[in-house]
């Protein structure tokens, strides 16, 4: 977690994701990147088509969201040694994959708007976007992170050993923390499994890693997204970390629109990991 990007549009849950991202970072020590981006009308772009958006005005317009962006800085990053802030001219979606990808960032953070579903996020639904097509650990939050101090977090899976390149990523992502690890698998009537068979292959699960502090957990529900939010309630968890298949977004991150349910509640932050 060497270098964190926190996109924003100055929104409310841009803030939330600001002060979530100035405490990891203080607390891993990381160099943190805020970007805004800006979709400039046609105007700006071709100066000399003959619109009414003069270059005069477009400066003037560069320059406040500048003063904006700095100000920002100065409000929610001020006690973080290293932020580094940038104005693009693209797209959110294509401005911040790029921006990510030629500074090397490990981590993406954003806020997440909406109580309907986790596609109603900042910047429309780019957040959804970035999280099926990023190669990058993304948290998305609509929780408020100045006090953020984690001592839970919950590593939500089905633990097949498909899952082992995810786990190895929030492993990196949990060693810059001094908090437990719950391994949840939840049991639904739909795709029983006993305890001892569950228990059995999360141990076999996590027998070549170096695990100090942690739990396994096996938790019954009606359906996953409901027993990862009863369980990451029961614990008052951090964190809940998923892992995502490219292919099918936030909407199928298990075998059902999991997300969608949980984010009708007030969850906490959500780390995802493609795979």
């Amino acid at each position: 977690m060497k270098k964190i990007l926190v996109p924003t549009d100055f929104s409310k849950p841009s803030e939330y994701a600001s002060k979530l991202a100035s405490k990891l970072a203080e607390k891993a020590n990381s160099e943190v990147h805020l970007l805004h981006m800006v979709e400039l009308p046609t105007g700006i772009i071709d100066m000399g088509s003959g619109t009414n958006f003069s270059i005069p005005e477009s400066m003037l317009y560069i320059r406040k969201v500048r003063d904006r962006l700095i100000d920002y800085k100065q409000q929610f990053f001020s006690r973080n040694e290293i932020v580094k802030h940038a104005i693009r001219f693209q797209n959110p979606y294509d401005g911040i994959c790029d921006y990510a990808k030629k500074h090397n960032v490990d981590l993406i953070i954003m806020g997440a708007k909406g109580h309907t579903n986790l596609e109603e996020i900042l910047i429309g639904s780019n957040t959804e976007k970035i999280v099926r097509n990023s190669e990058i650990p993304v948290i998305a939050t609509k929780e408020n992170g100045e006090n953020f101090d984690p001592k839970n977090f919950v590593f939500a899976s089905s633990f097949k050993p498909e899952k082992n390149q995810a786990f190895e990523r929030f492993l990196e992502f949990a060693s810059n923390f001094d908090s437990k690890i719950h391994l949840l698998k939840v049991n639904t009537p739909q795709k029983f499994e006993n305890t001892q068979e569950t228990n059995q292959r999360i141990k076999n699960f996590i027998k070549k890693y170096d695990l100090k502090n942690y739990s396994i957990n096996v938790y019954n529900d009606s359906s996953i997204e409901k027993g990862i939010l009863n369980f990451s309630n029961k614990i008052n968890a951090d964190i809940i970390a998923l892992a995502t298949h490219g292919r099918s977004g936030l909407s199928h991150i298990f075998n059902g629109s999991i997300t969608r349910h949980l984010s009708k509640k007030s969850i906490k932050p959500m780390l995802t990991f493609k795979i």
